[in-house]
């Protein structure tokens, strides 16, 4: 967990530049082929291919995805042969999808789940 000391106060004042900046990452959130990207590496390194699978793209448009995921420094990549293997930049990452995703929940309560009747005998 980082030290209190690593960042400034979120309620300080906004500039301009940093403005900017939040709206680039934001931008880059609002894709649903990079939030699968990014979710899918919550559970850890994984290469193109891997990362195209499970999030039904094909591997260029994933490729695509990561390479601006990769500018914003969103997520990084460690060469390991002949493969690269991404990961998420740093936890705040996944403290981020994780606030994103309880929102959504709470704004978005998913429906209640009706179990079937139990088959009750009736006395008698």
């Amino acid at each position: 967990m980082p030290h209190a000391s690593e960042h400034s106060a979120v309620a300080r004042p906004l500039g301009a530049r940093e403005a900017d900046e939040l709206a680039e990452t934001l931008k880059a959130l609002a894709s649903p082929g990079r939030l699968f990207v990014l979710t899918e590496l919550l559970a850890g390194e994984r290469t193109v291919e891997q990362l195209a699978a499970a999030a039904g793209l094909s591997v260029s448009a994933t490729s695509h995805h990561l390479r601006l995921l990769r500018t914003l420094r969103l997520v990084r990549a460690r060469r390991d042969g002949r493969h690269v293997f991404y990961a998420l930049h740093d936890h705040h990452l996944v403290e981020l999808l994780a606030a994103v995703r309880h929102h959504h929940e709470h704004v978005h309560p998913p429906a209640p789940i009706e179990l079937p009747a139990a088959h009750v005998k009736e006395p008698g």
